[in-house]
């Protein structure tokens, strides 16, 4: 199965790589689902009138991916707290920075690695909190009330698109997919120009609260909403796929990546119309 969403392709690449090792959901010895096996001999598991053993592995589902985003959101508020109190004013700069490359090495390797590892999604969520912790700081210190405002509207725009796609309204199409595939590429590459150029002096006017910086930080949030559709159908397959129960913390992350990208923008997109009072 293809997908749009560069954290959770690897959804669909680890249920072929379970269907390889001989893993499916459901059936005992040799039935679709499970390793396979010698048959069974009278009075061992799997033998007429001997009780089915209970599945090797557990599947994934959707509660499992809503326990782990949860989780997940939970640790990321409780660090982003807790560098809102323990890191000074004077080092906010360099909190905000090296958690963003920290957290950029991390979603990396989680998002090109072979097999889900909580740890190191549990990682992530505690360097992005950082990050977001030293990031709301700066902007409520400039612009008071605006953190909140940016958390109701990062929420308020993932259950919109959530209903949305549970009524099927926004579908992830094949034209849809292509659509995001090309639009977060050409975002990404925009945003690294942009940021070289801006550590060598140069002003491209994208973050600097000028119409077109306003415009472009509408165009990201709306990508970044839309992702949300991307990542509800790749958990949908992946819980068709009966991808282990473990994969749920691969979801969660992907759907983590987008909630703070959304808020980041949000709160940026927040800051130009303030600054202007």
């Amino acid at each position: 199965m293809k997908t749009s969403n560069p954290v959770l392709a690897r959804l669909g690449q680890a249920a072929e790589r379970e269907r390889a090792a001989g893993y499916a959901p459901t059936g005992p010895y040799g039935q679709p689902g499970y390793p396979q096996q010698y048959p069974p001999q009278a009075g061992y598991p799997g033998a007429p009138g001997f009780p089915s053993a209970p599945p090797a592995v557990t599947p994934m589902s959707i509660d499992d991916v809503v326990v782990k985003t949860v989780t997940l959101l939970a640790i990321v508020g409780v660090a982003a707290a807790a560098a809102w109190v323990l890191v000074p004013d004077a080092l906010l700069g360099v909190a905000w920075i090296g958690a963003a490359v920290v957290g950029l090495v991390l979603g990396m390797i989680i998002s090109f690695s072979r097999m889900a590892n909580p740890a190191l999604v549990v990682a992530y969520a505690v360097v992005e909190g950082v990050l977001v912790g030293a990031i709301s700081k700066f902007f409520e210190s400039l612009y008071d009330g605006i953190v909140l405002q940016a958390v109701t509207a990062t929420f308020g725009v993932f259950f919109v698109m959530a209903m949305l796609y549970k009524a099927r309204v926004i579908r992830a199409t094949p034209k849809f997919v292509k659509g995001m595939i090309a639009v977060m590429a050409g975002l990404f590459a925009v945003m690294l120009i942009n940021l070289v150029l801006a550590m060598f002096g140069v002003n491209t006017g994208l973050r600097d609260g000028s119409p077109l910086a306003i415009g472009f930080s509408i165009v990201c949030i709306v990508v970044a909403a839309l992702s949300f559709v991307l990542s509800f159908k790749e958990v949908e397959d992946g819980v068709r796929m009966g991808l282990p129960q473990r994969y749920s913390w691969v979801a969660a992350f992907g759907i983590l990546v987008s909630l703070i990208w959304l808020y980041i923008e949000l709160l940026r997109l927040l800051s130009y119309f303030q600054g202007e009072d």
